[in-house]
């Protein structure tokens, strides 16, 4: 059974960028989030409430359908964001805006529950911390044609992250300090390469 690996942090840290280099330097299967691909992505920009549990559904499913793919693969991947991180901090971010009521999120818990019991959980989770100053201003410049996160809900955001992280215990997690503006990660990633393979 393929192992996963799965990078969380704040939108705008830099997870998708640290998930492409470690899988092009380590030879690791890559799993990124694709929002432009999402079939519902662009809807939910236009009219929150009416899709926002569609799209949420799509997600949820995609990234089951990325740890299903890696395992099956048997070989080691790594996921930009994942499963964990689409439910607890993006689900629980849309119920307190008001974009899912209250049945829409439980719909969205009873898929993410009922496959993490048959999905065994991450490997490995690699947190990227940075101060929410140094998150805002990256998240700025990324500069994305489809966003659905405001800067003002990267506070909130951060909350929700370090919420879940306090109560999880299912996977081992190495926390990263990305304070530093270094967008090739060059001096972080041997080390962090050899720390995946030693914990995996």
């Amino acid at each position: 059974m393929g192992k996963l690996v799965i990078v969380m942090g704040n939108s705008g840290v830099g997870k998708t960028t640290l998930t492409n280099l470690l899988c092009s330097q380590g030879g690791f299967i890559s799993g990124l989030e694709k929002i432009g691909e999402r079939p519902f992505q662009s809807r939910f920009a236009g009219d929150l409430a009416r899709y926002a549990l569609p799209n949420q559904f799509d997600f949820l499913l995609f990234r089951i359908e990325q740890e299903m793919a890696i395992r099956q693969a048997g070989e080691t991947g790594i996921l930009d964001g994942g499963l964990e991180q689409d439910f607890y901090v993006f689900t629980r971010q849309f119920l307190k805006l008001g974009y899912l009521n209250e049945d829409e999120y439980h719909l969205c818990e009873r898929l993410v529950l009922n496959f993490r019991r048959v999905l065994a959980p991450p490997d490995l989770i690699i947190r990227l911390n940075a101060p929410l100053e140094t998150i805002c201003e990256r998240y700025r410049r990324r500069n994305r044609a489809l966003e659905i996160t405001r800067i003002k809900d990267l506070t909130e955001l951060q909350y929700l992250l370090d919420d879940w992280f306090s109560v999880q215990t299912q996977s081992p997690v190495v926390n990263i300090d990305v304070s530093q503006d270094d967008p090739t990660y060059y001096s972080l990633l041997p080390g962090l390469l050899s720390k995946i393979r030693e914990m995996i």
